[in-house]
């Protein structure tokens, strides 16, 4: 009898709470502690990305061992990763049982959703205005940049919902890199900015054979004369030289458009030639240009030093590669006048901890990785940009670039060339919004166009059911219908809801309801009072 009144008042207890107020999601904060403890022993966990450059590992090394000897009461772990995926991955399967890193080297697209529900990312605003241990704090032991040294363009692709979540750590963006030789052979020289006319026409004219079969371009019986390694990036790219929808910043997907079915259109019939692939189709595209079967091969910049016949890094034998003049350029564009180009490129978060020291370690530990040292180093090693001003201005990397050409190592002529692309045209890069669901709408990006490039292939007609099936397909494999629509502020209409005040009718509802159960208890009680009074 005891256990039941006992579970009466705890269902009586639980009414009467959800009279007085809604639930609200459980939202994780952080205290700037007044001073940094340097007493005590902390330990930061930091998950990199890195596949086959041991000079990357080397300086992140070397940072985390200069760190180090500044709070000598830090240890800094590194784990590193072959891909951004992965992390993305461990990190949203470590949130449930709470072993996040504590600092991750990220994508804003993965922190959204990290921050779905959970709120495990610490918010950078009012750390990164302290005056002590913000950027450019006076408690600082290094020489960090302040807020206005770092490339506003680049700072501002960490805002997710109105808050700071990251800060850059390196940018690049795309760039074709060309086989000027065969262009010229063909009767064009290469513009300073490419169309999309001028790529798709000579990439036609490059499908020319003789009698045997060969292409006339190069004598060989391969031959893809334009490749795009990243589809998503492709369609993204178009879509917004053209000012046509992709989504909103609050997560409405648009990008199943008019616009869209002409682009593909378009792609469908330059795949349909094999005068277009993709890196999904025919694979990496460096190896055909390097191997003298490709006239246009689009790449990051960061991926510069595996392009061109003298490049440091190579994926072919030597004895394929076919030399050639290298001219790298901006992706090719619709209206070269006022040229649109996306920004790419790791940023760094923090996660939230208990120990608020642990967090203070980990913010002082993410700014260090923006000094110059850093920074300049790690852009040497591919075809990077420093993400501070502070940084590309410096002697140091004004004599980096000054070297260009002095050697195809660290000063190779292409890997420079790819980062003064980005440095002549930060503010002309772009970024795409971000949302809980921006990481699967950018799959679906490519995969409209690897789709339409097979369906070429095999001979499939472009009609209204193959774009309507298409659309669908897309909607249903990432489910892009699924997404929620958030406000201005970066709160979701379902949470939105979800923190509301209850209505008037719905409190008085409720309250009703505690009553008749608080009735109900008092009835059992005064019952079971009096069958024990009978019984003696």
């Amino acid at each position: 009898m005891r256990r039941k009144i006992a579970l009466m008042l705890a269902l009586l207890l639980g009414l009467m709470g959800l009279s007085g107020c809604h639930r609200q999601v459980n939202r994780s904060s952080f205290t700037l502690p007044e001073s940094f403890d340097e007493t005590t022993p902390v330990e930061i966990i930091f998950w990199a990305k890195n596949d086959t450059n041991q000079t990357q590992t080397d300086i992140y090394k070397k940072a985390m061992a200069d760190f180090e000897a500044l709070y000598p009461n830090v240890k800094v772990t590194m784990r590193l990763y072959t891909d951004y995926n992965s992390i993305y991955k461990d990190v949203l399967t470590n949130i449930s049982t709470d072993t996040t890193p504590n600092v991750c080297i990220t994508y804003p697209d993965h922190i959204a959703t990290y921050l779905e529900g959970n709120n495990v990312v610490v918010p950078l605003d009012d750390l990164m205005d302290d005056p002590v241990y913000g950027l450019g704090g006076s408690g600082l032991r290094f020489d960090g940049p302040t807020r206005e040294e770092i490339v506003p363009e680049f700072l501002r692709e960490g805002v997710i919902g109105g808050k700071q979540y990251a800060l850059p750590y390196m940018r690049s963006t795309e760039a074709v890199y060309i086989n000027q030789d065969f262009v010229e052979k063909l009767g064009y020289e290469v513009p300073d900015i490419l169309t999309w006319d001028f790529i798709w026409e000579v990439s036609e004219k490059a499908m020319e054979k003789d009698e045997a079969g060969n292409f006339l371009l190069n004598g060989q019986n391969t031959l893809i004369p334009f490749i795009y390694k990243s589809t998503d990036n492709m369609m993204i790219s178009m879509l917004r030289q053209l000012d046509a929808g992709y989504s909103t910043d609050q997560g409405e997907v648009l990008i199943f458009n008019e616009t869209t079915r002409s682009l593909l259109e378009e792609i469908y019939t330059h795949a349909k030639s094999r005068a277009f692939s993709t890196f999904g189709i025919s694979s990496y595209p460096g190896n055909f240009l390097n191997a003298g079967q490709c006239v246009f091969a689009i790449d990051s910049t960061a991926g510069a030093t595996w392009m061109g016949s003298d490049a440091p890094l190579l994926d072919i034998h030597k004895e394929q590669v076919v030399p050639f003049t290298t001219a790298v350029r901006p992706i090719p564009q619709f209206d070269p006048a006022h040229p649109r180009m996306i920004s790419q490129g790791p940023s760094v978060c923090v996660f939230s901890k208990e120990d608020n020291q642990q967090v203070l370690a980990s913010w002082l530990f993410v700014q260090f990785l923006l000094t110059n040292e850093v920074q300049i180093a790690y852009s040497g090693t591919e075809g990077y940009l420093p993400v501070t001003l502070k940084a590309q201005e410096s002697p140091e990397y004004q004599d980096y670039l000054a070297r260009k050409g002095e050697n195809n190592t660290t000063y190779y002529d292409v890997k420079i060339d790819a980062s003064e692309l980005l440095l002549n045209h930060m503010a002309d890069t772009f970024v795409t919004p971000v949302f809980n669901g921006s990481t699967d709408l950018r799959q679906a990006a490519g995969q409209l166009v690897e789709e339409t490039a097979k369906a070429a292939r095999r001979k499939k007609e472009m009609n209204d059911a193959f774009i309507e099936s298409l659309y669908t397909d897309m909607t249903n494999l990432y489910h892009l219908d699924q997404i929620r629509v958030t406000g201005a502020d970066g709160e979701t209409a379902a949470a939105a809801e979800e923190n509301a005040p209850l209505p008037a009718a719905s409190k008085a509802l409720l309250a009703a309801l505690c009553g008749s159960w608080l009735l109900i208890a008092v009835f059992r009680l005064r019952a079971a009072a009096k069958e024990k009074q009978r019984k003696k």
